[in-house]
């Protein structure tokens, strides 16, 4: 056998991952607002791109076929419920008067005393910087720096504050010890105690302490209500959290009226004091899919469209295209056409991406119509498979299709995954019932119990196979685990401390 280098022509075939494809798939996963950043850098990368800034169509415009995406099938009458409709507008009659009468305004600056914002035709603007500038709220280090100059005189005390200040989390507690922050700043610990101790009287009462215990000593002592029985409680919160209120008492030495007194002043303290400033505003929800009743009285069929404004509307410029090739080098000739292909594949990337996410939508309500029409009790198992055998595309397209994607029904707004559950067998063969479902009614038994009746996991099982449910114990103490509800014995211990 001769060793040597040689040529081979070998002819295979594999899966080639374009650029193009590559984008789809990009656009297909990503959120409404994901995909409009992504409009905005194409708009920016190519000429041939332009935003359609006209008028939103209306819904029944944007879908024309919109009512045939899905038809649900009817439900009982007595189980209908009855929504209004998205997106309704009020407009007043033709007849109506107007709420304000505006008059003639021309008296006001003819008179001798001079209006607050200056002349009419503001040549003269009699306003301050600080009243043309929106009012900001301060901030929590704010406030804290403020109290710390009006606290401190000394320059090196307002430098260790100021550090403190820095060091705290969201929740008003220190992240450092005070022998860390003291070898980082070149002082004596005390010292930095003695400040974080004065630090801890400030607005709002708690801040700047290691944990729970110490701030609500802090706030206890602020009251005057810091005894030798309420330091016991705090140094025993352990005990207080597992409800062992017989130890609690034997350790504080008082009777039950006593402690239930102290655990009812400490409940109405603040453990997070800093948790209610700088918070930022919840971001808004935007759906993607818009979902409705028919219109038409007693019409029990369902509605989806697509939203209108996460909707990118972008536009090819093919007049500029044409325009721009005469006369043009090759070069110029090239970059056209490369910008105009880019283009074209976009707009029908983006064509493409809307309408699989509405057929895809229509497929998840039809099967889980019993969920949109009587409650979670009714949510159905449902997985990928499912799905994408029904609307004729692989499992891993509808994973990116109802990923980040919500939708706005009459009952509040989801995430298509949400409609996603695992199945749970039932007693009688081919009955199945969801693991949202499972768990909400585990919810709803551990809320109706009382305290003379604890349920138990065992009890719940044997509730849940009365109802035709085959589940395990160990299921269900994984369920209640999974919604935080504690075990039948912590619930009973909290049962039976008095309100």
């Amino acid at each position: 056998m001769a060793i040597g280098p040689r040529l081979e022509l070998r002819q295979t075939q594999s899966l080639v991952m374009t650029p193009q494809l590559r984008q789809a798939i990009k656009l297909l996963q990503s959120s409404n607002l994901e995909v409009t950043a992504f409009i905005e850098e194409e708009l920016e990368r190519n000429p041939l791109l332009e935003r359609d800034d006209g008028p939103v169509p209306a819904a029944d415009e944007t879908r024309q076929g919109a009512r045939d995406a899905f038809v649900a099938e009817p439900a009982p009458p007595a189980a209908a419920d009855s929504f209004d409709s998205l997106g309704s507008a009020a407009t007043l009659p033709a007849d109506a008067e107007a709420p304000l009468d505006i008059g003639d305004w021309s008296n006001v600056y003819d008179s001798g005393v001079p209006a607050r914002g200056g002349r009419a035709d503001f040549g003269q603007d009699e306003r301050g910087i600080d009243e043309l500038a929106a009012e900001r709220p301060r901030s929590l280090r704010e406030e804290l720096a403020e109290q710390v100059r009006l606290t401190f005189a000394g320059p090196a005390d307002r430098l260790v504050a100021a550090q403190l200040i820095a060091l705290l989390d969201a929740a008003g507690r220190m992240t450092a010890t005070d022998e860390e922050i003291a070898a980082a700043l070149g002082c004596p610990p005390a010292r930095v105690t003695a400040i974080r101790t004065r630090m801890q009287r400030f607005e709002p009462v708690g801040m700047f302490c290691h944990g729970l215990a110490e701030c609500l000593a802090a706030q206890l002592a602020e009251q005057n209500r810091m005894d030798p029985a309420m330091a016991a409680l705090l140094a025993n919160l352990d005990l207080l959290a597992r409800r062992e209120m017989r130890a609690l008492m034997r350790v504080c030495g008082v009777d039950a009226e006593d402690l239930a007194e102290m655990v009812a002043e400490l409940k109405r303290l603040d453990p997070k004091p800093g948790a209610g400033f700088d918070h930022e505003p919840a971001p808004v929800l935007v759906p993607d899919v818009l979902m409705r009743r028919a219109p038409g009285q007693g019409s029990e069929d369902w509605v989806l469209e697509l939203n209108p404004e996460t909707l990118p509307r972008v536009l090819v410029n093919r007049g500029f295209h044409a325009r721009a090739q005469v006369g043009a080098k090759r070069e110029v000739r090239a970059f056209l056409a490369e910008q105009f292909q880019a283009a074209n594949w976009l707009v029908k990337s983006l064509e493409q991406r809307a309408n699989t996410i509405l057929k895809v939508s229509a497929e998840i309500v039809r099967r889980q119509d019993g969920f949109f029409r009587h409650g979670i009790a009714h949510l159905r198992p449902l997985i990928l498979r499912d799905v994408a055998e029904a609307v004729e595309m692989h499992e891993s397209t509808v994973s990116r299709v109802t990923a980040n994607k919500y939708i706005a029904t009459p009952r509040g707004h989801f995430e298509l995954k949400y409609f996603f559950t695992t199945a749970i067998g039932g007693t009688t063969s081919g009955e199945t019932f969801s693991a949202e479902a499972i768990r909400h009614r585990i919810r709803t038994m551990v809320s109706a119990e009382m305290a003379a009746c604890i349920l138990s996991d065992d009890a719940i099982v044997a509730m849940l196979r009365s109802e035709g449910v085959d589940i395990a114990r160990r299921t269900v103490a994984k369920y209640r685990e999974a919604l935080r509800i504690p075990s039948s014995v912590q619930r009973k211990r909290e049962k039976a401390v008095p309100a």
